[in-house]
Protein backbone atom coordinates (compact mmCIF):
# COMPACT_ATOMS: atom_id res chain seq x y z
CA UNK A 1 0.00 0.00 0.00
CA UNK A 2 1.00 3.20 -0.58
CA UNK A 3 0.01 6.67 1.22
CA UNK A 4 -0.90 10.43 -0.54
CA UNK A 5 -2.23 13.56 1.30
CA UNK A 6 -3.88 15.83 -0.36
CA UNK A 7 -3.86 19.34 0.54
CA UNK A 8 -6.51 21.82 0.03
CA UNK A 9 -7.60 25.43 1.46
CA UNK A 10 -10.75 25.05 4.11
CA UNK A 11 -12.97 26.98 1.71
CA UNK A 12 -12.11 24.45 -1.00
CA UNK A 13 -13.23 21.57 0.67
CA UNK A 14 -16.50 22.97 1.90
CA UNK A 15 -17.11 24.04 -1.31
CA UNK A 16 -16.64 20.24 -2.39
CA UNK A 17 -18.94 18.92 1.04
CA UNK A 18 -21.60 21.69 -0.37
CA UNK A 19 -21.45 20.13 -3.87
CA UNK A 20 -20.59 23.62 -5.11
CA UNK A 21 -17.78 24.14 -7.87
CA UNK A 22 -18.38 20.55 -9.46
CA UNK A 23 -15.49 19.64 -7.12
CA UNK A 24 -14.38 16.06 -8.35
CA UNK A 25 -11.34 13.94 -6.75
CA UNK A 26 -9.20 11.98 -8.86
CA UNK A 27 -8.54 9.02 -6.88
CA UNK A 28 -8.42 5.52 -7.67
CA UNK A 29 -11.44 3.34 -6.94
CA UNK A 30 -9.36 1.54 -4.14
CA UNK A 31 -7.91 4.50 -1.78
CA UNK A 32 -8.83 4.75 1.72
CA UNK A 33 -8.96 7.52 3.65
CA UNK A 34 -6.89 7.30 6.48
CA UNK A 35 -6.32 10.47 8.18
CA UNK A 36 -7.93 14.00 7.80
CA UNK A 37 -6.26 17.03 9.88
CA UNK A 38 -7.63 20.86 9.66
CA UNK A 39 -4.33 23.59 10.22
CA UNK A 40 -6.22 26.32 11.46
CA UNK A 41 -3.42 28.74 11.43
CA UNK A 42 -2.89 28.13 7.93
CA UNK A 43 -6.16 27.01 6.85
CA UNK A 44 -5.40 24.10 5.21
CA UNK A 45 -7.02 20.45 5.51
CA UNK A 46 -4.24 17.46 5.16
CA UNK A 47 -6.59 14.02 3.98
CA UNK A 48 -4.62 11.11 3.76
CA UNK A 49 -5.16 8.18 1.59
CA UNK A 50 -3.48 4.70 1.03
CA UNK A 51 -4.43 3.27 -2.51
CA UNK A 52 -2.07 0.02 -3.87
CA UNK A 53 -2.62 1.88 -7.78
CA UNK A 54 -0.63 5.24 -6.52
CA UNK A 55 2.21 5.29 -8.46
CA UNK A 56 5.37 6.08 -7.49
CA UNK A 57 6.33 10.10 -7.04
CA UNK A 58 9.10 9.62 -9.17
CA UNK A 59 7.25 7.52 -12.37
CA UNK A 60 3.96 9.23 -12.18
CA UNK A 61 2.22 12.73 -11.58
CA UNK A 62 0.37 13.32 -8.83
CA UNK A 63 -2.70 11.10 -8.30
CA UNK A 64 -4.80 13.07 -5.97
CA UNK A 65 -5.93 16.26 -7.98
CA UNK A 66 -8.77 18.75 -7.30
CA UNK A 67 -11.14 19.76 -10.94
CA UNK A 68 -13.18 23.29 -10.08
CA UNK A 69 -15.55 23.80 -12.93
CA UNK A 70 -17.44 26.52 -11.59
CA UNK A 71 -15.52 30.08 -12.83
CA UNK A 72 -17.58 32.54 -9.97
CA UNK A 73 -16.11 30.87 -7.17
CA UNK A 74 -12.81 30.51 -8.64
CA UNK A 75 -12.90 34.56 -8.92
CA UNK A 76 -14.53 35.36 -5.09
CA UNK A 77 -12.47 32.27 -3.40
CA UNK A 78 -9.07 31.77 -3.16
CA UNK A 79 -7.64 28.93 -5.59
CA UNK A 80 -7.44 25.32 -3.86
CA UNK A 81 -4.20 24.41 -2.74
CA UNK A 82 -3.36 20.61 -3.65
CA UNK A 83 0.21 19.16 -3.36
CA UNK A 84 0.60 15.35 -3.16
CA UNK A 85 3.69 13.97 -0.97
CA UNK A 86 5.61 10.83 -0.64
CA UNK A 87 4.88 8.76 1.64
CA UNK A 88 8.23 9.10 3.49
CA UNK A 89 7.34 12.63 4.17
CA UNK A 90 4.03 12.19 5.89
CA UNK A 91 4.15 12.40 9.43
CA UNK A 92 1.23 11.59 11.55
CA UNK A 93 1.05 13.13 15.27
CA UNK A 94 -0.29 12.04 17.73
CA UNK A 95 -3.24 14.33 19.67
CA UNK A 96 -1.71 16.68 21.56
CA UNK A 97 -3.21 18.26 24.70
CA UNK A 98 -5.10 21.87 23.61
CA UNK A 99 -3.28 24.95 25.26
CA UNK A 100 -5.90 26.54 27.35
CA UNK A 101 -5.12 28.34 30.78
CA UNK A 102 -6.30 26.66 33.22
CA UNK A 103 -7.45 28.45 36.85
CA UNK A 104 -5.49 28.13 39.69
CA UNK A 105 -7.55 25.25 41.03
CA UNK A 106 -7.45 23.24 37.94
CA UNK A 107 -3.50 23.47 38.26
CA UNK A 108 -3.37 22.64 41.73
CA UNK A 109 -5.27 19.57 41.13
CA UNK A 110 -3.30 18.96 38.20
CA UNK A 111 -0.06 18.31 40.23
CA UNK A 112 -1.60 15.53 41.99
CA UNK A 113 -1.32 13.79 38.72
CA UNK A 114 1.60 12.18 37.30
CA UNK A 115 3.39 13.93 34.40
CA UNK A 116 2.38 10.85 32.44
CA UNK A 117 -1.02 11.13 33.56
CA UNK A 118 -1.21 14.88 32.73
CA UNK A 119 -0.77 14.88 29.36
CA UNK A 120 -3.20 12.22 28.78
CA UNK A 121 -5.94 15.06 30.44
CA UNK A 122 -7.65 18.30 30.02
CA UNK A 123 -7.94 20.15 33.40
CA UNK A 124 -11.12 23.18 34.29
CA UNK A 125 -12.60 24.72 36.56
CA UNK A 126 -16.46 25.99 36.48
CA UNK A 127 -16.22 27.68 39.98
CA UNK A 128 -17.39 24.95 42.51
CA UNK A 129 -16.02 21.87 40.67
CA UNK A 130 -12.46 20.78 38.91
CA UNK A 131 -13.01 19.00 35.67
CA UNK A 132 -10.86 16.75 34.66
CA UNK A 133 -11.65 15.16 31.06
CA UNK A 134 -9.05 12.55 29.10
CA UNK A 135 -8.21 13.49 25.88
CA UNK A 136 -7.62 10.20 24.16
CA UNK A 137 -9.21 6.59 25.01
CA UNK A 138 -8.15 5.87 28.17
CA UNK A 139 -6.89 1.73 28.34
CA UNK A 140 -4.91 0.40 31.56
CA UNK A 141 -4.37 4.11 33.02
CA UNK A 142 -7.79 4.65 33.62
CA UNK A 143 -7.72 2.94 37.00
CA UNK A 144 -4.84 4.47 38.16
CA UNK A 145 -6.14 8.05 37.54
CA UNK A 146 -9.89 7.48 39.01
CA UNK A 147 -7.73 6.51 42.26
CA UNK A 148 -6.26 9.66 42.00
CA UNK A 149 -9.55 11.17 41.47
CA UNK A 150 -11.07 9.28 44.37
CA UNK A 151 -7.98 10.08 46.55
CA UNK A 152 -9.15 14.20 45.96
CA UNK A 153 -12.75 13.53 47.08
CA UNK A 154 -13.91 13.10 43.13
CA UNK A 155 -16.00 11.28 41.40
CA UNK A 156 -16.93 9.53 37.51
CA UNK A 157 -19.43 11.74 35.76
CA UNK A 158 -20.69 9.23 32.71
CA UNK A 159 -22.49 11.20 30.26
CA UNK A 160 -24.12 10.33 26.93
CA UNK A 161 -21.63 12.24 24.89
CA UNK A 162 -18.64 13.28 27.17
CA UNK A 163 -17.65 11.70 30.33
CA UNK A 164 -15.24 13.35 32.90
CA UNK A 165 -14.21 13.08 36.74
CA UNK A 166 -15.66 15.96 38.66
CA UNK A 167 -13.57 16.83 41.84
CA UNK A 168 -15.18 19.77 43.95
CA UNK A 169 -12.97 22.40 45.09
CA UNK A 170 -12.54 22.83 49.04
Amino acid sequence: MKLRSLNISSQAFMAALQGKGNAILNLPADAELLDIKFDLLNDQITVIFRSDSFEEPSNACPTAELNTGNTKEAKTAPPPRVTSQPASSIKIEPAKKPQTQMSQYAAKMAEEFSPEQRRLLSFSSNGETVIVKPIQFLKAEWDDINETVKSLGGKWVKGDIVSYWAIPIQ
